[in-house]
Order: structure tokens, then sequence, then C-alpha cells
């Protein structure tokens, strides 16, 4: 038996025992894991495709170990503007070993069900407070993206929270940062960004490149 799952943000072709490295989890090793966006199962001559998830489908493994894949080299260079960067990076990855293929009776998160039509008209004629928007930065914003691990999507979601600037992303606790850009796809590291940006903040460029150098992705060495 085989399964083709979602894990992570990528999709695998899995079987029992089989050792399958994944974009990092946030879970501890040795702590088990399930996942249950299973997209089709094939047991012999018998397949099930799901539409897109089969209901009640799930794998279970076992985290092994956190480590860290080969460097890649990325290298940018635009002709005759002189301009040319070379960075490295080393993705972070999760070890884990497929233990269970589970066909039906996983138990799957709890959804909301639709209200019924009249409840919803209710709700519309009733009259609704309106939320506070979210603060607005003030002052000229600075580029976040030049914070080692920050690209265009997590700089769009900080400034939508009201963290424009270095100086502000630099009074934010790494813990909130990673709550803020909980939606965005990818595995994220912010423990760096605050210090970072207070570099930024204070106009040390020079140790801040030099820092940069010593970064994978906004993660030490």
């Amino acid at each position: 038996m085989y399964a083709i799952v979602e894990m992570a943000g990528q999709q695998f072709k899995v079987a029992k025992d089989q050792k399958v490295y994944v974009h990092r989890l946030q879970v501890e090793e040795g702590k088990k894991v399930t996942f249950d966006n299973v997209l089709l199962l094939s047991d012999g001559s018998n397949v099930t495709i799901g539409a897109p998830a089969i209901d009640g489908a799930a794998v279970e493994a076992k985290v092994v170990k956190h480590l860290r894949g080969d460097k890649v080299i990325v290298f940018h260079k635009k002709r005759r503007k002189g301009y040319r960067k070379k960075n490295g990076h080393r993705q972070s990855l999760t070890e884990i070993v497929i233990e269970s293929i589970i066909s039906k009776g996983a138990k799957k998160a709890e959804t909301k069900k639709a209200e019924p039509k009249a409840k919803k008209e209710e709700a519309k004629a009733a009259p609704v407070e309106a939320k506070p928007k979210a603060k607005k930065a003030t002052g000229k914003a600075d580029d976040l993206k030049k914070v080692e691990g920050i690209g265009p999507k997590i700089a769009e979601t900080l400034n939508n929270a009201g963290i424009s600037t270095f100086a502000e992303l630099a009074k934010t606790d790494a813990a909130k940062i990673s709550e803020i850009i909980a939606d965005v796809r990818g595995n994220h590291v912010t423990d760096t960004w605050p210090k970072q940006a207070q570099l930024a903040a204070d106009g040390k460029w020079d140790e801040l490149q030099k820092w940069q150098d010593e970064l994978d992705g906004g993660v030490a060495k």
C-alpha cells in the first residue's frame, strides 16, 4: 500500500517504513505526527482518489531528527550594472519515518458547519459593531526585505499588521512575528529578525552585512 499525502506544504508518495525528508516541523524528536491531507491511496488494484482529500484517511509518522540540507548557492547578476550578489542557503529539514497508512477512521479537525440561511439573514439585519482596523504604521516605511529571511510576501504581511519600519520590527518579539506570518506558506525562523532590524535602524549596515553573510535564510549557521 502507498499514499500520496501533503506534508509541510509538499506532496509525497509514501509507504510504510519509508524515510522522508520534509520542511522543518515544529515537533520534538521522537514524537509522532499525523498527516490527514491524503490525496490518493493505492492498495493493490484498489485505488482511491480524494476530492481533493480522502475523508478518514491519514498517514502516521515518527520524527527521527531535525537537520539541514545541502548548501545551495544563489547568485544574482545584472548585466552592465556592476551588480553581483552571492548567497548560500541550507534548508531546515525534518527526517520522519512512515509508521502506518490509515485508509479510514482517522479523526480530522472539526470544521464549522454552514449556518442556516435564516440565521445568516438575521445576522445581516442585526447591527454589527465595526471591527478595529489594523494599526497603521506612522512615518516612512523601510524596506523590510533587507532583513535576511524576509521576502516580499512576509514584508507585505508585516506592513498590514502595522510593522513597516526597522525600529518597529526590532521592538517586536520573534514569537509575535511568527504568529503574524503564520499564514505565509513555508518554514520561517524569526529568531534573528529583531536584532537584524535593530542594526538596520541604527544604520549599522556594514555590521549587518557581515552578520548576514554568516546566516542562511535568517538562521545562524
